[in-house]
């Protein structure tokens, strides 16, 4: 029996992953990225769910990346004072591993030394994706290709969604944009993970194994603001915030500080699949990071979609990604619309309702706060 053959649009997280999945089911696959090299990226952390998916694959994380590190997240005032914090260990009992905090580059670069020489062709756009008797006929830069499946991973503005979709709005605006980056830790006394609320603003820590730190920052802005003098703007909102943001602000690099504003889907697709295409990731579900689970989604993703694509023979194809569709369209939007709503609650701007929101999290009790967790931690589960 000849090999069954996938393209994937897009080297991010979630399509390296179904490329490592589907590979390791015995598919040819070929990764196509637009970008001329991998993307350096700055952090990430993986939640349980994420971590319990990698593990029903095989893939080792920590063996993978080199480096991992324990990220259970608390919250904090601007003066320092914190609002709640996790407790690791209690994570571990609950789910089975605690948050791990991890480089994006050292992820992909560790997805991708799973996969054969020559599998990822970088500099390689998709220019169309079309039927062709059956069989999709992807066309790119290096030529056509047939194929059995495509997995659009090619990210929140993914013109494969744009063009299957053309009467979706696309995306939605949060109001928030965001600073992103990896600094050096030497010399800084052990930092806990932690993110800050103020008005509006957050600031967040994530130590990383390798002895850097990811710091991300958040702050309401008009879509496409991009200040003259970023260090300076950073420094003006967050500056006297407790320590050590103002020590962390110092060492950021200007030409390695990453902004994105912050988008979302506007509205879920109608499905996550069409005919033999299905997408993932952020061409499927694209969600604010305030729960932490846009990577974490899209890895859940490709795992279910690699499970049930496996299970398949060629003229089942559509069948098992309708099944995918089905399996994961409702979960993935129910978190992209919490997640809007975490954002709402974090952000809040005037001063009586930020007060009020602080107090109903230092009250809160662990117990009620793990349960908040339970769905998204353990709400990943392969199809049977």
């Amino acid at each position: 029996m000849s090999r069954r053959r996938v393209a994937v649009v897009g080297a991010g997280i979630g399509g390296l992953t179904a490329a490592v999945a589907l590979h390791r089911c015995g598919w040819e696959v070929t990764v196509y990225e637009r970008a001329a090299e991998p993307a350096v990226g700055a952090g990430i952390v993986l939640a349980p769910n994420a971590l319990r998916a990698f593990d029903s694959l095989g893939f080792d994380v920590e063996r993978a990346t080199g480096s991992a590190v324990p990220a259970a997240m608390g919250v904090r005032r601007p003066d320092g004072g914190w609002l709640n914090r996790a407790d690791t260990g209690a994570l571990a009992a609950r789910y089975g591993s605690p948050p791990l905090a991890v480089h994006r580059a050292a992820l992909t670069d560790g997805l991708a030394q799973e996969l054969p020489a020559g599998t990822v062709r970088y500099g390689t756009a998709v220019s169309e994706v079309r039927d062709a008797g059956g069989a999709p006929l992807v066309r790119a830069d290096d030529g056509e290709r047939r194929v059995d499946a495509v997995i659009a991973a090619d990210g929140i503005n993914s013109p494969l969604r744009r063009r299957y979709f053309p009467e979706h709005p696309g995306l939605h605006y949060s109001g928030e944009t965001a600073w992103r980056a990896v600094v050096s830790a030497d010399g800084l006394p052990v930092l806990a993970a932690s993110e800050t609320w103020g008005r509006g603003e957050r600031f967040g820590i994530v130590p990383l194994a390798d002895g850097r730190v990811y710091v991300y920052a958040t702050a309401f802005a008009a879509p496409g603001t991009r200040p003259a003098d970023v260090p300076a703007e950073l420094a003006r909102r967050f500056g006297r915030w407790h320590d050590p943001v103002p020590a962390l602000l110092e060492r950021l690099d200007p030409a390695t500080l990453l902004q994105h504003d912050l988008y979302d889907l506007a509205e879920r697709l109608p499905r996550l699949h069409d005919g033999r295409i299905a997408w993932i990731g952020d061409a499927a579900h694209a969600m604010t990071p305030n729960l932490g689970q846009g990577g974490c989604q899209a890895i859940e993703d490709a795992v279910v979609l690699a499970h049930l694509l496996d299970r398949s023979e060629g003229d089942r194809i559509p069948q098992a990604l309708a099944a995918y569709s089905a399996a994961r369209r409702d979960r993935t939007d129910a978190i992209r619309l919490r997640a809007r709503r975490a954002g709402r609650v974090a952000g809040l701007r005037h001063p009586l309702a930020a007060a009020a929101r602080d107090l109903a999290v230092r009250v809160t009790p662990a117990r009620v706060a793990f349960r908040a967790l339970d769905d998204l931690y353990d709400g990943f589960a392969l199809p049977a």
